[in-house]
């Protein structure tokens, strides 16, 4: 397979777990009500003959399998697994020698992780079908595969980060791969006592720099930003095309108690990182070299054998000594999700244990920094007003809305995780137009391209936590679920539901 037939084939689904496969069209001896499984033509519109193929590929992050599973849709069919952070022994990863470099780390051999977020490598803001990159988040690690082998060629870690949630998110021409820190650490790192969290606790945003045409990954630079919560990220395209965006919470640095104490203030922020005047402030020589040891692990293609290499330290910016680097931008509340329409100019957060889903403008934010519509700083870090930069809100999105995609025809689809449903929203009026339960508890949801500058659109695939009563029983220890859902109308229609391995994400 070329890469121009992945590039028009190819789906990402944000932290889906490995698929186990199974169709509408099977049967087993129980109850069966139609009214979950969609219209009557549902089957012939997931139906793949034998011996054809998809149209899609769906690469799916494996959560604790620490691995990533491909499969076809509409069909549904699980088409490789692909070893990445955990030993797998069908392929010897892990347990040939040749491979055994690629679990270094700065903690020594470390076979396992917990993996998130596959992410295409794009040219002009849309996916090229070249590389995948995949967290680990366990021990923070990103992760490059070929997509003309299927294969695993790259892993580096990443320093002064702990729980590498927020990453490996591309920047539109695959300049960088994007990480941030979930769970802020001492830097420089010490021995230090919790209840001084909001005093010695930083957090750090890494920019990981991809050589255009080996795809070789390099720490490029870290950024010092307060010691927050940085959950999730999306990079700006068009317009906002240099500039990254991160969701936050903690802004209280709470220490203890986190489920009550991290939730107090009504809105935390996204970050708003201008990556474009970093790499000006980095050959200005405003960065200082910061001592800290991390692995990079790559396998050699004409070898075929795995080598380590050992870096001791790693640019860091701080935002006090570079104006102009990073905003904040107030946002509803303990926000997870962060997600720029196909324009670049609409940036969506999805606030956990917010009642609406608030939609920042760039060009807004852009007035907003030009007129100096602060509201107090941060380390050194604006904080922008929120009426200076909010473009509208989407009243009713359900209970926990999480995360946002988009179907290129100017309808938004966003997850709703407590109330199990996706909403479908209009841009520009922010009117929720339709809505449809999922089965349950979902997570993310993806749409062919629905992050990219020229979504596919067609369908949206929705990455449940919990399956409850949907299959037959395994014993206590349940599947999760992915539900294939035709996005071509205007109402959405559920095609398809299969069983998944390991936490959707």
């Amino acid at each position: 397979m070329n890469r121009t037939s992945i590039r028009r084939r190819t789906l990402t689904a944000l932290g889906l777990v490995a698929l186990g496969g199974t169709s509408l069209l099977s049967q087993s001896c129980g109850k069966s009500d139609s009214n979950l499984m969609g219209d009557a033509d549902a089957a012939a519109k997931v139906y793949v003959a034998p011996g054809s193929h998809d149209e899609f590929y769906l690469f799916c992050s494996g959560g604790f399998s620490g691995n990533l599973t491909v499969y076809g849709l509409p069909s549904g069919r699980h088409l490789k697994d692909i070893a990445v952070f955990s030993q797998y022994p069908e392929k010897g990863w892990g347990y040939a020698e040749e491979t055994l470099a690629m679990f270094n780390t700065s903690h020594g051999f470390v076979p396992w992780d917990d993996s998130h977020h596959p992410e295409l490598s794009q040219t002009d803001g849309v996916p090229d079908g070249r590389w995948l990159f995949i967290n680990g988040n366990n021990t923070p690690r990103v992760a490059r595969i070929d997509l003309t082998t299927f294969e695993t060629t790259e892993i580096i870690e990443i320093p002064n980060s702990a729980g590498n949630h927020g990453s490996p998110f591309i920047t539109p021409n695959s300049e960088y791969v994007v990480a941030s820190t979930r769970f802020s650490v001492p830097i420089p790192q010490e021995d230090v006592a919790i209840k001084r969290y909001a005093e010695k606790f930083k957090g750090t945003i890494s920019y990981i720099s991809v050589d255009p045409a080996s795809g070789h990954m390099a720490l490029a630079f870290q950024i010092l930003v307060p010691g927050f919560n940085y959950d999730l990220s999306h990079s700006g395209k068009g317009p906002s095309h240099g500039w990254s965006f991160f969701t936050c919470y903690n802004s209280e640095q709470a220490s203890t108690l986190l489920e009550v104490n991290a939730s107090r203030n009504d809105k935390d922020f996204v970050a708003a990182v201008n990556w474009k005047r970093a790499e000006e402030y980095v050959a200005q020589g405003k960065a200082r070299e910061l001592k800290a040891n991390y692995v990079s692990n790559r396998m050699d293609e004409k070898s075929r054998i795995a080598a380590s290499v050992t870096h001791n330290s790693v640019k860091v910016l701080d935002p006090a000594d570079c104006p102009g680097l990073i905003y904040y931008l107030p946002t509803p509340k303990s926000p997870h999700g962060v997600d720029v329409d196909p324009s670049g100019e609409y940036i969506v957060a999805g606030g956990k244990l917010a009642t609406v889903i608030p939609v920042h403008s760039f060009k807004k934010m852009l007035a907003a920094i030009e007129a100096k519509a602060f509201d107090g700083q941060i380390d050194g870090i604006p904080v922008l007003k929120y009426d200076a930069v909010i473009a509208g809100e989407v009243k009713d999105p359900g209970l926990g809305p999480l995360h946002t995609e988009f179907d290129g025809q100017g309808y938004a689809y966003t997850s709703s995780f407590i109330s199990s449903e996706i909403v479908k929203w209009k841009i520009g009026t922010w009117e929720v137009v339709d809505r449809i339960p999922t089965y349950y508890s979902i997570g993310h949801l993806c749409i062919p391209g629905g992050d990219s500058a020229k979504p596919w659109g067609k369908y949206v695939v929705a990455l449940n936590k919990i399956t409850k009563d949907r299959y037959l029983p395994t014993g206590p220890e349940l599947s999760q679920s992915a539900q294939l859902i035709d996005i071509s109308g205007d109402k959405m229609k559920l095609l398809l539901d299969f069983p998944t391995i390991g936490e959707p994400h």
